[in-house]
């Protein structure tokens, strides 16, 4: 077996930057709301479906390129992964009812999930030793931050010079260019004998049988829909609802003139605050218990929702939410991530954790579809706010009764 030592590095480089430019792309995905809405005059909640069915798509992809990843290879289920969102996102810039948008949005999940966290985690965890994969995790996590700090400005600043259409062919270039890093990944096979001996049935079965991966698959739901929906809704949320911006203002002055300029940059300030509140989560999880840490960060985005939707929305306001939620938005993929591989090993992490990925995206295209349609209903996202509160309340709660002491046949007992 090739040593694990010589190899961590670059596939921990190629790994950030596959995920870092696939988060950029992902990301973005608010900042067209309005733009594409505008051209063809459509109701909100029809490009909100497509990034719902997006979302939903990535979900049902994730487990199925995980268990992909581990029967043809992982650098092969990645490839597949960047042709489907290269071509979605093709597809998607020449449609023009809300229909084809959403149809073509189904490539674009399935891409996103080849190319994201269930596959590109799962090569990382086998290329680190037990006492570095929590921060090892945290660090490729990190790097989908780094994507979210770049991708909504730079969609911004391409929809500027040209139409929408040709920033989501630029988009495609992106995905397909990062496939020239991929020969750097190679990864080493689990070492466990006990696992390798196992089929993936068995674990499967056994992981799907245990009451805690149901209780990590429910507490997913409320990251997924709390994110899914600050991502695709935030911008125009910002820019419709928040107050003005003064001329001769510190932001102003700055060069944040506009609300809808504020959108895209609250998108990156949560990006820029999810680095370090990501690596942190790593630096703990390698500490401390990760089913307390996670009922903790829960219990923060709860409050911080509550918060920001009492007071008045201002740009102040929307700066300081974008930091705080920031700090927490990713903090629970290492978690969670390197909970899954502790309780059932690393052979089929990839397979399991896109289990419990396909209950995030459950909550995403909750949040985004309802995002859209409220909107359209009510004219605001009040509603939509308040539920995402009450479900983060339910995740930090059940989180608690999680049997975390101990670990999977053919790994050391927990401490």
């Amino acid at each position: 077996m090739q040593d694990r030592a010589s190899l961590f590095t670059p596939v921990l480089l190629v790994s950030c930057f596959i995920i870092l430019v696939s988060f950029a792309v992902r990301a973005s995905f608010g900042v067209f709301q309005i733009p594409i809405a505008e051209e063809f005059g459509w109701a909100r909640a029809e490009f909100s479906l497509a990034i719902a069915i997006q979302s939903l798509a990535w979900g049902f992809g994730q487990p199925i390129f995980g268990a992909l990843a581990e029967k043809i290879g992982d650098r092969k289920a990645i490839v597949i992964g960047a042709l489907f969102y290269a071509v979605g996102l093709a597809l998607s810039s020449i449609s023009e009812t809300p229909f084809s948008m959403q149809a073509w949005e189904v490539l674009v999940g399935f891409g996103i999930a080849g190319t994201g966290f269930g596959v590109v985690l799962a090569v990382v965890g086998r290329a680190s030793n037990d006492e570095n994969r929590s921060m090892s995790l945290a660090i490729v996590t990190a790097a989908g931050s780094a994507g979210q700090v770049v991708g909504a400005p730079l969609a911004e600043w391409l929809l500027g010079m040209m139409p929408w259409q040709s920033v989501f062919l630029v988009f495609a270039a992106m995905v397909l260019g990062m496939l020239a890093s991929l020969p750097l990944m190679r990864a080493p096979q689990p070492a466990s004998k006990a696992e390798l001996q196992e089929s993936m049935g068995t674990i499967v079965g056994r992981a799907t049988r245990d009451p805690s991966f149901h209780l990590i698959f429910i507490g997913f739901f409320s990251c997924g829909y709390q994110l899914s929906f600050i991502t695709a809704h935030f911008p125009a949320f910002v820019t419709e609802l928040c107050g003005p911006i003064l001329p001769g203002s510190v932001l102003d002055g700055i060069g944040i003139g506009t609300t809808s300029a504020l959108g895209a940059v609250a998108i990156s300030v949560i990006g820029l605050f999810n680095i370090a509140g990501t690596l942190t989560a790593g630096w703990l999880g390698k500490r401390y218990t990760k089913k307390y840490l996670l009922s903790g960060i829960y219990t923060a985005r709860t409050i911080a929702g509550a918060v920001f939707i009492l007071l008045p929305i201002t740009p102040v306001s929307v700066l300081v939410f974008s930091a705080v939620m920031g700090a927490l938005w990713l903090a629970t993929v290492p978690l969670t991530s390197g909970l899954v591989a502790h309780l059932y090993g690393l052979r089929y992490m990839g397979t399991l954790y896109g289990l419990i990925f396909f209950s995030h995206q459950l909550g995403g295209f909750l949040g985004v579809w309802l995002g859209g349609r409220m909107y359209d209903a009510y004219g605001d996202y009040t509603m939509v706010w308040w539920i995402g509160v009450g479900v983060g309340a339910l995740s930090a709660l059940v989180h608690l009764p999680i049997k975390e002491n101990r670990s999977a046949p053919g790994l050391p007992a927990a401490a």
